[in-house]
């Protein structure tokens, strides 16, 4: 009879015992390389991306979203652990992958917090036999050999809860293949499997580039691999219904930085910083109020703060000191009334930018202004047809307007935009007389220098030459150097 009672007091046990665990949804981040709001539910044209649209209107969509970075790796940096690149010393494009260098204490990736707390993780490639990500870590610190653990839909599927990471692969330049180093990599853009659905006749690139069939061109590639991007995600979406997963899972979709073009990736305007953001609550998770089925919000954001939401998601506490923030579920935080980001050296190309980007104004600050946007970056010389057009149209003299002042070999000091009436970052309003806009530039000046102060912004420590070279010395193996650049040196 003793045995028996005790036998029975171990099963309540066990029984309460499980009952207490808590209940956690799966998660899934889809990554969408290099893009803005170039997407359907944003009013982007020339496009189609019905699944992306359709999760919008099953979900919450963003529009205030903005990027740490306007570059993969320090972007990814950030939003993996947590804190801004500028504070871990990850703000280097492809720094410290081979050097020992130890995130600083208390900052750890995203994957090792949900794996603590019972999750599989994965950076997943394939589903059954459909390619749907690169993955792709790109991360400016040793990664180590456990950041995921498995890159197998199928064993995240049969293990709950599972986080899974797919990083798209259509909107980014294949640089291993020397014959298309031009050409995103894409598998389905329209061209093979159906007519194209942007065409070089019908787009209007913005303002801030010449009118020519080349530019046109170029738009209408990069259009088209932006629709490759939503049969990916057709594809994911598809699965989590097939595997019966779609009702327990939690459905991220956002850009990890600003648009492939020349004045996007690499530069400190919205378009090389402005992210889509979708999430999409299951039936099972029931969302926030703020997360209702076709919400949209113009919330304030940085990129950085999908890593708080994301724990919160989990249920799994904001640890002490990280810089993301919460903002859906009961733990949100107050929202943030600016967004600062950064960009520094990126493989050859020395540089510190600094940006703030309030509801209304972007401010920039150009720590080094001699380092212009016609300064060398072979990667882009080889890859945007578009860079060397607007050399060739500079030197015959045929280059005019915003086109021109792009091609200025300096930068301004200070750059300030009123996006109201310049969405494309075109009027520089830094030396205006206007007491409003002089006012915007003193408060965001202000808010620039408490955010570094504040974050211990590290971009003010420069890297020794001897750590910059090698990457000139790449980048001249992978693409030559043009002979207008060696003319000059």
């Amino acid at each position: 009879m003793f045995l028996r009672l005790l036998s029975i007091s171990v099963v309540i046990a066990w029984a309460s015992s499980a009952a207490a665990e808590p209940q956690r949804p799966n998660i899934v981040w889809i990554i969408g390389e290099n893009l803005c709001h170039d997407l359907g539910c944003y009013g982007a044209k020339h496009v189609a991306t019905p699944n992306l649209d359709r999760l919008a209107a099953e979900g919450v969509r963003y529009t205030n979203v903005f990027a740490t970075a306007p570059v993969c790796s320090a972007s990814r940096s950030a939003f993996m652990v947590g804190m801004y690149q500028t504070t871990t010393d990850t703000h280097q494009a492809r720094s410290h992958r081979d050097d020992g260098y130890q995130l600083p204490g208390g900052a750890r990736p995203i994957t090792y917090r949900l794996r603590d707390a019972g999750y599989l993780t994965g950076n997943v490639v394939k589903i059954g036999d459909e390619v749907v990500g690169t993955g792709k870590v790109d991360l400016n610190f040793d990664v180590g050999p456990k950041l995921y653990d498995t890159a197998e839909w199928s064993r995240l599927i049969a293990q709950r809860p599972f986080f899974a990471q797919v990083n798209t692969p259509e909107v980014e330049m294949d640089i291993y293949d020397r014959q298309t180093w031009r050409k995103p990599r894409v598998e389905w853009v329209g061209e093979r499997e159906h007519e194209p659905i942007a065409k070089p006749e019908d787009v209007t690139p913005p303002p801030y580039y010449p009118d020519h069939k080349i530019v046109r061109e170029e738009w209408a590639r990069f259009l088209n691999s932006v629709s490759g991007i939503d049969r990916r995600v057709g594809a994911i979406l598809s699965a989590l219904d097939r595997d019966d997963a779609a009702d327990d899972t939690i459905v991220v979709f956002f850009g990890d930085n600003g648009r492939l073009e020349p004045r996007g990736i690499h530069w400190c305007y919205d378009s090389g910083l402005r992210v889509p953001l979708i999430i999409r609550y299951p039936k099972n998770f029931p969302p926030p109020a703020d997360a209702r089925p076709g919400t949209v919000s113009d919330r304030m954001l940085s990129l950085l703060d999908v890593t708080a939401t994301t724990l919160e998601m989990a249920g799994i506490a904001k640890p002490a000191g990280m810089q993301s923030q919460i903002f859906l579920g009961p733990n949100a935080e107050s929202a943030r009334t600016v967004v600062v980001s950064a960009r520094d050296r990126i493989d050859e190309s020395v540089q510190r930018i600094r940006t703030v980007r309030d509801p209304r104004y972007r401010y920039i600050r150009n720590f080094l202004p001699e380092q212009g946007f016609t300064r060398l970056n072979r990667y882009k010389e080889k890859c945007f047809l578009i860079m060397p057009l607007m050399r060739e149209l500079k030197a015959r003299g045929e280059l005019h307007g915003p086109p021109l002042a792009l091609l200025q070999d300096r930068l301004p000091p200070e750059e300030l935009y009123d996006l109201e009436t310049d969405p494309y970052e075109i009027r520089n309003l830094a030396t205006s007389n206007d007491p409003v806009h002089q006012a915007a530039l003193g408060r965001l000046r202000d808010e620039l220098e408490r955010w570094m102060k504040k974050t211990g912004d590290r971009g003010s420590l420069p890297e020794p030459q001897e750590i910059v070279a090698p990457f000139e010395k790449e980048m001249h193996d992978w693409f030559g150097t043009p002979e207008w650049y060696r003319a000059g040196r």
